[in-house]
């Protein structure tokens, strides 16, 4: 008896032990939208009750809340247990239960001269209306930026001769650590920061590594805050003069409203990317909405392939999408991989990134007189001629020959190296590394260079000696004059800001198509400049952000879909300036219809390869601004029409989000959605795509249809000519897409393109066929 009551007791005991023992984690508990009956603070007693229906006790319930959100978006994030999140899941009144993914990552000097969108880089009298004097500059348009804090004190941020921050906006300047509400002005209209998500896995932010406050200690929210609306700063330059200009973002008037949602990994270097968890992303949006931004720019990316419904982007952008606010994404750095995008939701423009025509040239001269072209933007430069060796000729004793050629970490004898300059291929570890080996070891210089997969793709890099980088054939050439002589001697020569042909190009590390989520939506939307851009800088990080770099800078030259993100953003304001009527559908379709698909030399956009890039690389093409301004004819869509297309691909969710919508007993295809593209991802027998297109530009206009077939397909177009006689008058027209009697093209996509024309205006879209 002593003994069951001993065995009862313990497991008395141990109950409230294993109920401790269960792990939480955050959960999303999604509502739908709100139905504005209720106040702020009935919204987050609503929230508390349904806590309460599944903790233990209110203490609990309230202390497991870390945000509840009450702008746009109705839900909460909180801390519960598997069993918990399973309970409230099956609530009728929950949409979804979404468990945090975790961690997003953070994926302009001559750029705006590239793409014809500055002051002086056209005839005004030949081109007609001039779309940033037409904008005023992006006057008045309310640019959010969800990243990593902003440095203020940079001028890209200076409120000089601005108006007064429009009545309209409803956000706060919240202040923090060495952020004060003195930094934010007339420019930096608003700043928040959203750390619980972060707290809660990673726990409280170390002071050496980030402010907890608004304030960037990264340098990545900076740079794209000013790419998208930075002021136009002359004579700025990255470390060592190079690139100088004038920086400027591309709507320099709009404002700028600040978002901080990522964080420093903690005892991580800053090189390693920051962490922006979902709930605390999405408390961003939530509150952006409700502060009354007109544009929100998001250079996050995550690299796990989820559904819409768990997308806290995708559901964040289409609540935006209900006060037409666009969203504007990176489309991931995940290249070349095939599939690899972020963002894919239809109702975000998805960005690509691709390079422009300048480039960073330091060649290397050979001791034969050979000059080998080189890239660097490191800000020495050699005056002489030093001896020059292979790092696999120059090995620690004992050391694979396979570590020392990458100059992996000790694999250089330092009396082999001290005073030479050192050839090492790229391969594990960062390229700066590489050189810091070369230098601890006494060498003087570094040349970096492309394995044969790579094969001549640029890479930059901040390097802390002479160094430059070559391409694979350069490399080869490089160790043929190694080889041929006794005493062979280089010198690397000073970085010079070159023209180069041919431009736009796609980066290698730009996300790729088809389409993971839903196969019949082209993505990425849309190509621009993020390779190597000038812009702002925060001064508490180095140009590379490895820890032992202890240089600063103001501006700094910076890659990835992150840049050509907020470059998309920031002519997105403006054409919001000029067009305010444009519903936010209308403003993508224009940029996307209007965009070029070849070279400055004509010839079809290039990848990485040097092959032509396909619209799975590239989307519709690299964007135009000025043609945006006046694409002729749009694809619109409305907001319903993008709740219709979700009753395609999750009715569920559909039905619980939104009351007013029914979707219907017999679903339609996605691709009725007007989008400016499409893809058929079998093209098994003949599939039919209805699009419908609105005059934006003339009462009096006809409109040829035309096309750009590829092998394997042929079409049936009704009607091939549309004639309009007022502004906003819309046609629909049907292409029916047929397989080819060609056996010779099989088991791949092809890609084509339909366009419509009046003479003046070339509105192009592209498409993509799978021919099983």
């Amino acid at each position: 008896m002593k003994i069951t009551i001993f065995y009862l007791l313990l497991v008395l005991i141990s109950l409230p032990l294993l109920a401790l023992s269960v792990e939480t984690k955050v959960y999303i508990v999604y509502f739908g939208e709100h139905d504005g009956k209720k106040t702020l603070h009935e919204i987050e007693n609503t929230h508390h009750s349904y806590l309460n229906s599944v903790k233990e006790s209110h203490e609990d319930a309230k202390s497991s809340l870390l945000y509840s959100y009450k702008n746009s978006i109705n839900g909460f994030a909180a801390k519960l247990t598997p069993d918990e999140a399973s309970k409230l899941s099956k609530m009728k009144e929950v949409v979804s239960v979404i468990p945090s993914h975790g961690k997003y990552r953070s994926q302009t000097t001559r750029s705006w001269d590239f793409v014809g969108l500055n002051d002086h880089s056209w005839n005004r009298a030949q081109m007609g209306d001039d779309l940033l004097l037409n904008a005023q500059y992006g006057k008045n348009q309310i640019i959010g930026v969800v990243d990593s804090g902003v440095w203020p004190e940079s001028a890209s941020f200076s409120d000089v001769g601005m108006d007064p921050v429009p009545k309209t906006w409803k956000g706060i300047c919240q202040e923090g650590v060495a952020f004060n509400k003195s930094h934010c002005n007339r420019k930096i209209i608003g700043a928040r920061y959203y750390v619980k998500g972060f707290y809660n896995v990673f726990g409280a932010v170390n002071p050496s590594e980030d402010y907890l406050s608004p304030r960037d200690a990264d340098g990545h929210g900076t740079h794209t805050a000013s790419t998208a609306t930075g002021r136009q700063v002359p004579n700025a330059a990255a470390l060592g003069g190079i690139a100088i200009g004038i920086a400027s973002g591309g709507a320099p008037m709009a404002r700028l409203a600040i978002y901080k949602a990522c964080w420093a990994m903690p005892g991580k270097p800053k090189s390693d990317g920051n962490t922006c968890m979902d709930e605390d992303v999405l408390a961003a949006i939530d509150d952006a909405i409700g502060d009354g931004v007109d544009i929100l720019s998001l250079s996050l990316g995550f690299n796990e392939h989820s559904p819409l419904d768990q997308d806290v982007i995708a559901i964040g952008s289409l609540h935006a999408a209900t006060k037409n606010i666009l969203t504007v994404c990176s489309a991931g750095n995940g290249g070349p991989s095939p599939a690899s995008l972020a963002n894919i939701a239809p109702w975000v423009i998805t960005v690509a990134a691709s390079g422009i025509d300048r480039q960073f040239s330091s060649p290397v001269l050979l001791g034969n007189g050979m000059k080998i072209q080189g890239y660097s933007i490191s800000p020495y430069a050699m005056s002489q001629m030093y001896p020059l060796v292979y790092a696999r000729d120059v090995a620690r004793l004992g050391v694979p020959q396979y570590l020392a050629t990458q100059c992996q970490p000790d694999t250089l004898d330092s009396y082999k190296v001290n005073g030479k300059i050192v050839l090492c291929f790229i391969g594990q570890g960062r390229n700066v590394d590489k050189g810091i080996e070369v230098s601890k070891a006494g060498g003087v210089g570094l040349i970096l260079a492309n394995n044969q997969d790579n094969g001549n793709t640029i890479f930059y890099d901040s390097h802390f000696i002479f160094a430059t980088g070559v391409g694979y054939d350069g490399a080869v050439t490089i160790l043929q004059y190694i080889y041929s002589t006794a005493y062979p001697t280089a010198r690397i020569l000073p970085v010079q800001s070159v023209s180069y042909t041919p431009a736009p190009f796609m980066a290698g590390y730009s996300s790729r198509g088809p389409n993971h989520v839903d196969a019949h939506f082209l993505k990425p939307d849309i190509t621009a400049p993020g390779l190597q851009i000038l812009a702002a800088w925060s001064e508490a990080s180095s140009p590379t952000k490895l820890p032992y770099d202890r240089r600063s800078t103001k501006f700094n030259l910076y890659s990835g879909t992150s840049m050509s993100c907020p470059h998309v953003s920031g002519v997105a304001a403006l054409l919001r300036a000029v067009h305010p009527n444009w519903s936010l559908s209308a403003i993508k379709s224009a940029l996307m219809t209007t965009a070029s698909v070849t070279d400055n030399l004509n010839n079809p956009i290039q990848d990485y390869t040097g092959n032509p890039a396909t619209p799975f690389v590239f989307g519709s093409g690299h964007f135009q601004p000025i043609k945006a301004s006046d694409p002729g004819l749009v694809y619109d869509i409305s907001y319903d029409d993008y709740l219709h297309y979700l009753c395609t691909i999750n009715p569920g969710l559909l039905n619980k989000v939104n009351a007013k919508i029914n979707c219907p007993n017999q679903l339609a295809s996605p691709l009725n959605l007007n989008y400016p593209s499409f893809v058929i991802p079998n093209l098994y027998g003949p599939v039919t795509v209805t699009r419908t297109v609105t005059n934006v530009f003339d009462g009096q206009s006809r409109y040829e249809f035309s096309w750009n077939l590829p092998q394997g397909v042929s079409i049936l177009v009704s009607p091939t000519v549309l004639v309009f006689d007022h502004v906003g008058q819309s046609f629909s027209f049907t292409m029916t897409i047929f397989p080819a009697n060609d056996y010779s093209v099989r088991n791949q996509y092809v890609f084509g393109w339909y366009m419509w024309s009046d003479g003046r205006h070339l509105v192009r879209s592209p498409f993509a066929v799978f021919l099983p």
